[in-house]
């Protein structure tokens, strides 16, 4: 099971949707295949991407679609989250397994809000750097917290 979990997750890191299809859930997955493709393209999330690999930045910045930008994250990572919890049956899923998930779609897209002017040491990280580098304190947010809940609260498992 464990081994059918890591699949999904991989798949959905890779393409929102897929690992609903890996799940059997035909329409779910392409509703969410779909729906990132509708985001990135009214976006211009993959021009960004391209300029932002090339070290174009402040193009890839002035490029973007900000109002549609952020709605990615947080579809994305559900999406993500989603095909992980349905890999596996409901008493397979860890505890809280969900807050590292939405703690990452919350700072994620707090980076792609400030992504157009924030600067470290004088260097503009844009659409695709900011928001990746929000995902570390994201995920272990989300964990921290678990940890926490987990710790002094009594959680069914």
């Amino acid at each position: 099971m464990k081994n059918k979990r890591l699949e999904v997750l991989f798949w959905s890191v890779a393409f929102p949707g897929f690992g609903q299809l890996l799940n059997h859930q035909f329409l779910k997955g392409i509703f969410f295949i779909l729906l990132e493709v509708v985001i990135n393209v009214y976006s211009h999330f993959n021009t960004a991407i391209l300029l932002s690999f090339q070290g174009k930045i402040a193009e890839a910045a002035e490029t973007t679609d900000y109002q549609w930008l952020m709605f990615y994250p947080c579809i994305y990572t559900f999406a993500i989250w989603d095909a992980y919890k349905q890999a596996g049956a409901d008493s397979d899923t860890p505890p809280l397994s969900f807050l590292p998930f939405a703690f990452s779609a919350y700072f994620v897209t707090v980076g792609v809000i400030y992504s157009a002017e924030f600067k470290v040491n004088g260097v503009l990280l844009g659409p695709i750097w900011l928001p990746i580098l929000f995902l570390i304190p994201g995920i272990g947010i989300g964990l921290l917290v678990r940890t926490i809940i987990m710790r002094f609260v009594a959680v069914k498992t």
